[in-house]
């Protein structure tokens, strides 16, 4: 069964599995046209924190609505960072609380976890998988020797900042469980 991977990166790790089909911006995700479950990773410039600095245009911030429609139409999982202003924009619920009409409902990880070099708060709308089929996550104890940004106010050592690139990518084990979740969910 194929995934359609939406907002990946030209260089993307999903480019390497064989049951996606990776939308990146050569490709352009909106012109996607449905049919299968899809796992999500809309700019998010215009809705996370520093998205007050952010020049991206109305067209850019429009597509991570577009991409909860996607994941609400066909099941999947969008991810966004933890404290992406998509989730009450959308009127999706926080961590922890209830499933939405689509049977969707958000999970917070860390993607140091699944092995980035920061520890990168992260949300996932998940559509179609109830959390009791998911696949085991790989907590991890400990503190990441990365940062993502130095702009934000830290205590302790100091810790070197990721690249931009790994800002971006998502790591090798996370996409391949963000795979596996999308596997097991069914449309609602």
């Amino acid at each position: 069964m194929t995934i359609a991977v939406l907002f990946a990166r030209t260089d993307s790790v999903y480019k390497t599995f064989p049951d996606c089909d990776v939308w990146d911006v050569e490709r352009d995700a909106r012109k996607w046209q449905g049919g299968c479950r899809v796992i999500a990773h809309p700019p998010c410039r215009t809705w996370g924190k520093m998205r007050h600095f952010s020049h991206a245009s109305a067209e850019d911030h429009a597509m991570a609505p577009w991409a909860v429609t996607q994941v609400q139409t066909y099941g999947g999982v969008l991810e966004h960072p933890a404290d992406s202003q998509l989730w009450p924009t959308a009127g999706l619920f926080p961590p922890g609380t209830r499933c939405d009409a689509f049977s969707g409902w958000t999970l917070q990880i860390f993607q140091w976890w699944f092995g980035h070099r920061a520890q990168k708060n992260t949300r996932l709308y998940i559509v179609g998988c109830p959390p009791k089929d998911l696949p085991p996550l790989p907590y991890r104890l400990g503190t990441a020797t990365h940062i993502i940004s130095s702009l934000s106010t830290r205590k302790g050592p100091h810790r070197p900042e990721v690249t931009k690139a790994e800002r971006e990518q998502t790591p090798l084990k996370l996409a391949q469980w963000l795979v596996e979740v999308a596997h097991r969910c069914r449309p609602p």
